[in-house]
């Protein structure tokens, strides 16, 4: 493997990644990785760190965070696409929450491990989703997925719980959408040329698997078919929802009559009461958007991962 450019994001982790940096020198040191490691210091410099990185030649670019920090080096390098004749590869080390991007890739939890992936230089190629709309009329690429409704409320609340974190805090935050929050807007979607109306709790367009570190929205997903799988509730009551979210956490969804689920290349969602809270890979695409687009780009990135069993 080439140089490679190392982004960290310092405050992923509930900003324990910064106190991890060390350990991750010793590693990258240890595989002989040769990088140069930058550290992000605003919202979307890791994309601008990405896309300069790609402009300069680096052979590989490692988002070394979450979700979200994998988010912002997947926009980065693909803003870069048109203006380089060829994309670094894309790493990713989990040193933040949830690393369901890197999850979804077969990139090892373990830094350790990861660093040993970065240095063995293997790579094959996956899809990256495109959504239109909301507060990103230009667009925003995600690698993992994106969540309408439900589950981007949840995660709302969540974030404002400061002294709960992790499963805790999702599982309050839920009991608080449950309560408070809980409606199914009335929507317009179509996948297949042919619109349908439907209200629906919560949506889920899926590139990987998984979604909040525990949910397995699309348990099936291939995220280099030029595919998403879509993950489609109805409007269950709350007491049928807790138990739709025990089979989330499962994969096991599809066996209830609230449910929905096939594979698109493009989706479009208006909404035709109230609004749509969406996320992309964990970050806030809109908390009352009318109408969004949603593409599968098929094959656009090479992502480091560990080498196919013989």
């Amino acid at each position: 493997m080439g140089t490679s450019v190392v982004i960290v994001n310092p405050v992923a982790g509930h900003g324990t990644a910064a106190g991890r940096l060390p350990e991750l020198e010793a590693h990258l040191a240890e595989h002989r990785v040769a990088h140069e490691t930058v550290l992000t210091q605003r919202p979307m410099h890791a994309a601008e760190l990405a896309e300069k990185a790609a402009r300069d030649g680096a052979d590989a670019v490692v988002a070394a965070g979450g979700d979200g920090t994998g988010n912002e080096v997947v926009n980065g390098l693909m803003r870069a696409r048109s203006s380089v004749r060829r994309l670094p590869a894309l790493g990713l080390l989990c040193i933040g929450r949830g690393n369901d991007f890197a999850y979804g890739a077969g990139v090892p939890a373990d830094l350790a491990e990861g660093c040993r992936v970065l240095a063995d230089g293997y790579s094959r190629p996956i899809d990256v989703g495109l959504i239109v709309g909301g507060d990103y009329p230009q667009g925003r690429f995600f690698g993992n997925g994106i969540g309408i409704g439900f589950d981007t409320i949840v995660g709302l609340e969540a974030a404002k719980m400061k002294s709960l974190h992790g499963f805790l805090g999702y599982v309050l935050g839920a009991l608080k959408t449950l309560f408070l929050y809980y409606r199914a807007p009335l929507l317009r979607i179509d996948h297949s040329g042919v619109p349908f109306e439907k209200r629906s709790i919560q949506i889920s367009v899926m590139n990987g698997r998984r979604m909040g570190g525990t949910f397995f929205m699309a348990p099936e997903a291939i995220n280099d078919d030029g595919l998403l799988d879509l993950c489609m509730a109805g409007a269950p009551r709350r007491a049928q929802m807790i138990g739709l979210m025990l089979k989330y956490m499962k994969g096991t969804q599809a066996s209830s009559p609230h449910i929905v689920t096939g594979r698109v290349r493009k989706l479009d969602v208006t909404a035709l009461d109230g609004g749509l809270v969406i996320h992309a890979d964990g970050e806030t695409i809109c908390t009352s958007g009318v109408r969004v687009q949603v593409e599968c780009l098929a094959r656009q990135l090479e992502v480091l991962c560990p080498r196919p069993l013989p």
